[in-house]
């Protein structure tokens, strides 16, 4: 038998770095090293990832070796997509790995991390909402199949009928990425916090991530930080609340990987309050490197991270000043959250994640 063709929608290669581009780029990187070590697997699939022209400077950064790499096309962003990608996947197999792809592909493969557009709304602009409601559920019914990366994502793309039950595969995301990391512990005098002395969270103030409810509480925590990774500052942070923001919260600005990886590793906790998440990475990147984590238990969260994580209510500041309190006074429960945590986390690798898609796209 011939080989399946597979073209890899290399769009994410030209955006900036997210959540979603960080599945894409990773798993991508597995098929790789999978294909390179296993040649059944070779035999039963090719895969070229073609991208824009734009995204030159940043696929080296991949690192490929069995993966063949194109750029073409006059275009970038949404209009390449669109409009040229189709004919330069024209003949194989298209695997959309970013909830987008072209909507005049018949033969395509989509992940769609989540229906957020759906379930929270307010979350997002207007022009973004309307394209999101439109793209999407016509890709999750004119797919052949379609990817979701929890079960709980899986029910709301049903729910919201962004695609039909019997398209539907869930592959989980894997975490396993940040142990290739060298964490960067001048993060930490940088910033001027003390291991075990601060509690780590996503600076996101989207309305589904429900950064309020920390901000409140670390009112009623003064000897422990709260430190914000990510784009928001201070300035979009006090806007949440109508109290003056206490100085024990500190913005830490987008941070590298390695910087990351200090933070998470020497932090009291994690402190996950969305009330909905298609996956949620960064807890369960924090608990295998040690981190334990207190999260809403909405969600994914719940299937995610299971048992190995604190769960709070995520409109009762008070519950979750409770849950943090209890692993600042208690070393042996964190040690023991620790441990838990490392041991669920470590189940979410790229490998399995990368295998499972491959032999879809083979089947």
């Amino acid at each position: 038998m011939k080989p399946v063709r597979v073209t890899i929608n290399g769009k994410f290669m030209s955006a900036h770095m997210t959540g979603v581009q960080r599945v894409a780029m990773e798993i991508v990187r597995e098929f790789d090293r999978l294909i390179s070590e296993n040649p059944s697997l070779a035999s039963s699939v090719t895969l070229e990832l073609v991208a824009p022209k734009s995204a030159e400077p940043a696929l080296t950064t991949l690192g490929l070796k069995a993966i063949k790499v194109r750029t073409a096309g006059r275009f970038g962003g949404n209009l390449w997509e669109q409009l040229e990608l189709p004919w330069l996947a024209k003949g194989s197999r298209l695997l959309n790995l970013c909830n987008l792809g072209p909507a005049l592909s018949l033969n395509a493969v989509t992940m769609l991390h989540d229906a957020q557009v759906h379930a929270a709304p307010q979350s997002y602009s207007v022009p973004f909402r309307l394209w999101y409601r439109f793209i999407q559920p016509w890709l999750g019914h004119r797919s052949r199949q379609v990817l979701a990366v929890s079960e709980y994502s899986k029910q709301d793309l049903i729910k919201y009928g962004v695609a039909p039950t019997e398209k539907i595969t869930v592959a989980h995301n894997g975490v396993d990425h940040v142990l290739r990391l060298t964490a960067d512990m001048s993060a930490l005098d940088n910033l001027k916090i003390i291991p075990g002395e601060y509690v780590l969270a996503l600076a996101n103030i989207q309305s589904h991530k429900n950064i309020k409810v920390l901000l409140t509480a670390f009112a009623d925590l003064p000897d422990l930080k709260l430190v914000l990774f990510g784009r928001a500052d201070r300035a979009a942070l006090q806007g949440l609340i109508e109290a003056p923001l206490t100085d024990n919260i500190i913005p830490a600005g987008p941070v590298s990987d390695e910087s990351l990886s200090a933070l998470m590793s020497q932090a009291l906790c994690i402190a996950f309050p969305s009330r909905t998440e298609g996956f949620g990475l960064p807890p369960l990147e924090a608990m295998l490197l040690g981190c334990p984590a207190v999260a809403a238990p909405c969600g994914a969260l719940p299937e995610v991270c299971g048992d190995a994580a604190l769960y709070a209510d995520p409109d009762s500041p008070a519950d979750w000043v409770a849950r943090i309190r209890s692993l600042k006074d208690d070393p042996a429960l964190r040690q023991t959250y620790s441990n838990l945590g490392q041991a669920k986390a470590a189940h979410f690798t790229w490998a399995r994640t990368a295998r499972q898609i491959l032999e879809l796209l083979a089947s």
